[in-house]
């Protein structure tokens, strides 16, 4: 078995081990040793004092008046590429391409567990899979046009005492931004998951309404690299909702969704500033 001998220190601060080694040591920087097949603690390593900044927004999914919701702000987005700096610059021992060669081995080899039918337990994350849709009767069958194989995804233990640790600061915002609820893809059925090119996405959540004819307003897709795609089509524009059309042409991979508008949500017109809101979670554009 070939053992990949590489510790990879991540921002949450914990060590993993990506193949099992029977007991022997994994070299790491520093002298640090860790052995597979043993139970480790893995430390929480917290760099900054850094705070998660939130705003109050009316909360429209209840009756009360008085009922509101937070909304973070300006929250940074790491993806994979910024992530392994992170790790060089904590472990000058490693190169760009020992943590790729990791990083890329853990992610095919759960995608593997995956394929196969079985779960991840990990300190970061959690999967199981599951079935979704109505069977009629017992000795109904799995039919892909009305059932759907699902991964759920949970946290781990390190994410937990990591998301525990978050401090968080209550900000006001001169004009409220616009937020975003979920997000539906249309041809997939699916709600805060998947983006089909050439596909109808739907966006709801409030102060969406964008001004059509001004070209830095719109919903835009960021990729890990920061790049921006505008959708070309806006076939609804409410408050509340947008329904967007997206590009045929999309790559394949992880994108957060932002909406971009100058108008206010009190008067309808448009204001200097541009207010911003992206989306909280990861879609993946699927490749037809």
């Amino acid at each position: 078995m070939n053992i990949y001998r590489i510790g990879i220190l991540f921002r949450c601060g914990f060590v993993l081990s990506i193949k099992p080694c029977r007991g022997r040591p994994v070299c790491l920087p520093e002298n640090k040793k860790i052995f597979c097949g043993q139970t480790h603690r893995f430390a929480h390593t917290k760099t900054t004092n850094i705070m998660i900044a939130f705003s109050l927004v009316e909360n429209h999914l209840t009756t009360a008046p008085n009922d509101f919701t937070a909304q973070t702000v300006n929250v940074r987005s790491f993806g994979m590429s910024e992530i392994v700096r992170r790790i060089m610059a904590r472990n000058p021992g490693l190169s760009e391409a020992q943590i790729n060669a990791a990083l890329e081995e853990f992610i095919r080899e759960a995608c593997i567990i995956i394929e196969d039918g079985g779960a991840i337990n990990t300190p970061l994350f959690n999967t199981q899979p599951s079935v979704a849709g109505v069977f009629h009767g017992a000795a109904d069958t799995f039919d892909p046009r009305r059932h759907r194989v699902r991964t759920n995804l949970s946290q781990g233990t390190a994410m937990r005492r990591a998301t525990a640790s978050i401090r968080t600061q209550k900000v006001q915002t001169a004009e409220p931004a616009p937020y975003i609820l979920e997000v539906h893809d249309v041809l997939s059925d699916t709600v805060n998951e998947q983006l089909t090119p050439g596909g109808v996405l739907q966006i709801w959540g409030g102060r969406l309404k964008i001004a059509t004819e001004n070209p830095e307003n719109g919903v835009f897709l960021i990729d890990d690299a920061g790049n921006a795609i505008k959708m070309p089509v806006v076939i609804e524009n409410k408050p509340s909702r947008l329904i967007v059309m997206l590009p045929a042409d999309i790559p394949a991979g992880s994108y957060e969704l932002e909406v971009r508008t100058t108008l206010s949500s009190s008067t309808n017109k448009e204001v200097r500033t541009l207010r911003t809101r992206r989306f909280n979670r990861e879609l993946t554009a699927v490749a037809d």
